[in-house]
């Protein structure tokens, strides 16, 4: 009896390191609001809109310490549409994120899977879009990734420890073809540093095919150049850029703060190359032959901590087309953000854009706020008030 006893006290004392040597956590965002645009494909549009300050979410974040300063790490994210139901990110279960690997304190992390870009981790924090102004409040089309609209498929990806204020990383994905080692493949590298009240951050980009390795990169998308098929690039300030062979994006941000003001700007360089490459149907409306569409954006944004509750923001981006297209589009966004607890708050926001010029359409430029239909004229207003929930 005695020795029973014993042997049950052994496996529970061993179940108990073993139970606090790993950890499984569950969270999630619920975001969810009214949307009012005056011009969305020519009429005025009502709606309930999911996902706006961050996307609606839940996931599982997990790791297990291996010894010697070594953990095992894994990530598995879904997002979905909170008036509906329906998953978000063309339909991935686990669309957001999805990535196991390994970590030491002292050299970083290696993860395999469904990830960020360099571009996102390290200066996609710095523009409003990524902050209080909502995704409508992105960059045009968010035609550098800064807003996160794309993942990467196949991804190993490496992220440095923290040295002195300084941390980098890199990311490539096989493009998986057979035969065909460039084909669909993206890579991307990045820096950051954080000391005090500054923060700077810059991001490379190069994605071969992006049609089909990253706007078309979930569950319903297909991913051969000569399987006919739409554009998955939606907005018609790249839209006509569907066929070029590499989208190439070099970012770079900072923020400074100084009480209770933080002051941030964003620069990017967006380029389509060898537009005309993946001529598959639908791909190529403009009838280009060649070149390459690109795009200068900058972003100045303010916010400030009004109170300990409050927090107000101003921001305004330029981008200019030039190359294939010699689009330009001026936009503000005014924002206020309320927050009722550290885990609810409530938010407004508004978003204006004006268009000029030839976009990549080859047609005149129209307003098109990014995640709405473009306007029939230069102009688009979008506003939002909303609530959003962290658990």
């Amino acid at each position: 009896m005695k020795k029973s006893l014993l042997a049950l006290a052994a496996l529970g004392v061993f179940a108990g390191a073993a139970h606090a040597q790993s950890s499984v956590t569950l969270y999630g965002i619920i975001d969810a609001g009214f949307l009012y645009s005056n011009n969305s494909a020519g009429q005025k549009l009502y709606a309930m809109n999911s996902g706006n300050v961050q996307g609606s979410r839940w996931g599982l974040r997990g790791t297990e310490d291996l010894g010697g300063g070594l953990k095992a790490l894994f990530v598995l994210e879904n997002g979905f549409n909170v008036f509906n139901g329906q998953l978000g990110q063309g339909g991935d279960m686990f669309g957001r994120q999805a990535y196991v690997g390994l970590s030491t304190a002292q050299f970083g992390t290696v993860t395999l899977g469904r990830q960020y870009d360099s571009v996102v981790d390290f200066t996609g924090a710095f523009e409003v879009g990524s902050q209080w102004a909502t995704y409508f409040g992105a960059h045009p089309g968010d035609l550098d990734n800064m807003n996160n609209s794309n993942r990467v498929n196949n991804a190993i990806k490496f992220t440095s420890a923290n040295y002195a204020g300084f941390t980098f990383g890199g990311l490539y994905s096989l493009g998986g073809q057979a035969g065909q080692f460039n084909r669909n493949q993206i890579w991307s590298v990045g820096l950051g540093y954080s000391q005090g009240p500054l923060q700077l951050g810059a991001g490379y980009l190069n994605v071969k095919d992006p049609n089909y390795s990253f706007f078309g990169n979930n569950a319903t998308s297909r991913t051969a150049a000569t399987t006919p098929t739409a554009s998955n690039m939606s907005s018609r300030v790249y839209s006509g850029f569907a066929s070029a062979h590499t989208q190439q994006v070099i970012s770079a941000g900072a923020a400074y703060t100084f009480g209770a003001a933080t002051l941030g700007a964003t620069y990017s360089n967006t380029q389509f190359k060898d537009v005309g490459t993946d001529a598959g149907a639908g791909l190529n409306p403009a009838g280009y032959a060649g070149g390459s569409g690109k795009f200068h954006n900058a972003e100045v944004n303010f916010k400030y901590q009004l109170t300990p509750a409050l927090l107000l923001g101003v921001a305004y981006d330029y981008t200019k087309g030039y190359g294939l297209s010699n689009a330009k589009y001026h936009q503000g966004m005014l924002g206020a953000d309320y927050f009722l607890s550290k885990r609810t708050d409530v938010y407004i926001d508004g978003v204006y854009q004006h268009a000029s010029g030839t976009d990549s359409t080859q047609r005149a430029a129209v307003a098109n706020i990014n995640g709405l239909s473009p306007s029939s004229t230069t102009n688009q207003v979008a506003a939002l008030v909303g609530i959003r929930h962290k658990f």
